[in-house]
């Protein structure tokens, strides 16, 4: 039972907030992006408004793939910023030849599926964010098509791929889409002035999580003073409050910035 516990916590929890909280940073990082998402959410939510009635304050689950940028930039956060570097390890039963090499009994196989992501053959300045490569530019990928689990081709695979793949991929991509949307359509993300956006991968490993700086939050009123401040106690490989914080703040809080922290996290 505990065992079971842990993968649920684990697996489907560590895992999704982290690649949330990637594609936050790297949305503080690119304004231009956060924008050109923001926009687009902002003509969906005005198409399903009634006659009269307000503008939705929340972008519901139905809303999501009428948000094609919002698959793009949730694909390129996983190609990107994988929220496991390697998948579990494989056991070699038996001396093996795989093609040209040769892979001896009892040895263990790892699979970087971070490097698969970053592999320049495949993606086009693959270290760059840019999710416009899911968008059909460049002849990459498109996101409204692409194969995530690896059945036709792979060019990346956050979720591992074949028949022990995750099983919740679909809906760790759907709590992606949500939360990415809802944060974005809520609140404005910037980084405080004069303060540089790093975006890295840091030394930390949590679990199989590659995680960088721990972020703080500012609020302001509606003339951009700063009214309150909170530094978070956990960095991002232990963001399980992140989510919750942020969407249950949606309904009383108008504006937040990101304050990036690379020290004493």
């Amino acid at each position: 039972m505990v065992n079971l516990c842990s993968e649920f916590l684990n697996a489907g929890t560590d895992t999704t907030a982290t690649t949330l909280q990637w594609i936050m940073a790297n949305l503080v990082k690119y304004p231009e992006i956060q924008h050109k998402l923001y926009e687009e959410i902002k003509g969906v939510m005005k198409e399903s408004q009634q006659h009269g009635s307000k503008v939705e304050e929340e972008v519901k689950e139905e809303d999501l793939e009428k948000v094609p940028y919002l698959k793009a930039v949730v694909l390129e956060g996983l190609r990107r910023h994988p929220p496991g570097h390697f998948v579990l390890p494989h056991a070699v039963k038996e001396d093996t030849m795989l093609e040209n090499y040769f892979i001896p009994k009892n040895g263990t196989v790892n699979i970087l599926a971070a490097e698969m992501g970053w592999d320049p053959e495949v993606w086009e300045d693959p270290m760059a964010f840019k999710p416009e490569r899911f968008m059909g530019g460049g002849g990459e990928a498109e996101a409204t098509t692409f194969d995530i689990t690896g059945s036709k081709e792979i060019k990346m695979m956050p979720f591992g791929v074949g028949r022990r793949m995750c099983p919740a991929a679909g809906l760790a991509m759907l709590h992606l889409q949500y939360f990415v949307a809802n944060l974005v359509w809520r609140f404005e993300w910037k980084a405080v002035e004069g303060v540089e956006c790093i975006v890295r991968e840091g030394m930390e490993i949590d679990g199989l999580c590659v995680i960088c700086a721990g972020l703080g939050i500012v609020e302001e009123d509606d003339n951009g003073n700063r009214i309150g401040y909170s530094k978070s106690e956990y960095c991002l490989g232990t963001p399980i409050h992140f989510a919750i914080m942020f969407y249950l703040d949606m309904k009383k809080l108008e504006f937040h910035q990101i304050e990036d922290y690379t020290a004493n996290c």
